[in-house]
């Protein structure tokens, strides 16, 4: 039943679904998940997905944002939050060695319905500490990017 509203949660006004789902008994803090593509953690990795261990690399990233965003109380006050593994390698210095590592870019945005979205405005401070966190906890990322795109003309995923 859970999966069933949060198909429903995604697809349409996410207000109403979340209403009926408490009506039900879902647990409040299945209902206020953010909303998880329906193919999968694979579409936030644009290219070819088996390389490497993208996905991996992906799961710490956005496992360390997610938590960031929680830890700092404004997770309810954000729609949808990411991070997006970026297939581009860039250069970067970790410790006293010259690196040639991944990019990962961090989405967030707000809306009220999904069909409109602006990014959400994080402090510089959070976004600082949470960058040198990725890079220094997630073996092969050496910079973190802000996508501040509103939906549109983006739209809330990168694929």
């Amino acid at each position: 039943m859970t999966c069933f509203i949060a198909v429903l949660a995604y697809c349409c006004n996410c207000l109403k679904v979340r209403e009926l789902g408490r009506i039900m008994g879902v647990p409040v803090s299945f209902l206020k998940r953010h909303p998880f593509p329906g193919p999968g953690l694979a579409v936030r990795v644009p290219g070819d997905v088996t390389e490497g261990n993208r996905l991996d690399i992906l799961r710490k990233a956005d496992e360390i944002f997610i938590q960031a965003i929680k830890d700092a109380g404004i997770y309810d006050s954000i729609w949808q939050a990411f991070a997006v593994f970026m297939p581009v390698l860039t250069v970067g210095v970790q410790g006293d060695q010259r690196t040639h590592s991944y990019a990962i870019a961090l989405r967030a945005v707000t809306s009220q319905d999904g069909m409109t979205a602006d990014w959400y405005y994080f402090d510089y401070k959070f976004l600082a500490d949470l960058s040198t966190r990725i890079c220094n906890e997630v073996q092969g990322v050496n910079r973190v990017l802000l996508d501040i795109t509103s939906k549109p003309p983006a739209t809330i995923e990168w694929e």
